[in-house]
């Protein structure tokens, strides 16, 4: 919770970041305070360049942060050693990618069941069947990557991020390389996650379309939210 009672997923406080050193650096975040709600979907938008990206990927634990601070639940991440860090975003966080980062050489099941194989966690199998029930895989479980279209892709790097219950979802131009049925797809199945699953969802995009779908849109120019 924070001071206003709102039951914060995720959360940043007066974040900036800058890219490079002295005079050269670049200032991609520019002291912003914004929170994200739990068991809701928000879109984050902005220009090319705004810094768009680089909020998820300070809020998400994957970029360190110049000043201020970032919340994940109750846990400043931006005060944890590099391990803590990396545990906090293998067992709290669940990520999408535009590029599904799919091994080929797995079928649909262990891809989604990887992060937890290698965490040596045990799988969880009423959630993997709800998971999997949720986003239409079950016909696709013993499927490769190449044996499924890019909207099924998405749909099991979806289900990877899904089934070890994260806090919080971070999705980076989730449909940015699917074409636009299935990218309406996997945004049906994004907002369901949210829905049924009670999932919070952080999707960054710069498709209208794809904001539209979210329950809130926050902007970003210059590095800044703007209301």
């Amino acid at each position: 919770m924070n001071h206003s009672g709102v039951d914060l997923a995720v959360s940043a406080e007066d974040l900036v970041k800058v890219y490079g050193k002295g005079t050269g650096g670049v200032r991609a975040l520019d002291g912003v305070s914004v929170g994200f709600e739990r068991g809701r979907f928000t879109a984050i938008m902005g220009p090319s360049g705004s810094g768009k990206s680089s909020l998820l990927h300070c809020l998400a634990g994957l970029d360190a942060v110049t000043s201020g601070r970032v919340l994940v639940g109750g846990t400043d991440i931006t005060a944890l050693s590099d391990r803590a860090l990396t545990a906090l975003r293998r067992d709290r966080v669940g990520f999408v990618f535009q590029s599904f980062n799919l091994l080929p050489q797995l079928t649909a099941r262990r891809n989604i069941t990887l992060p937890l194989d290698l965490a040596g966690r045990p799988v969880d199998r009423r959630r993997f069947d709800h998971v999997v029930d949720v986003l239409g895989l079950g016909d696709r479980l013993g499927h490769r990557p190449s044996e499924l279209s890019g909207g099924q892709q998405q749909r099991v790097a979806l289900a990877r991020a899904l089934v070890s219950r994260p806090e919080v979802v971070f999705a980076d131009e989730p449909t940015g390389n699917l074409d636009s049925g299935s990218g309406a797809e996997v945004l049906r199945f994004l907002r369901t996650s949210v829905r049924e699953l009670g999932q919070t969802v952080v999707m960054v995009t710069h498709d209208q379309s794809a904001a539209d779908c979210a329950d809130r849109v926050v902007r970003v120019v210059d590095g800044r939210v703007v209301r």
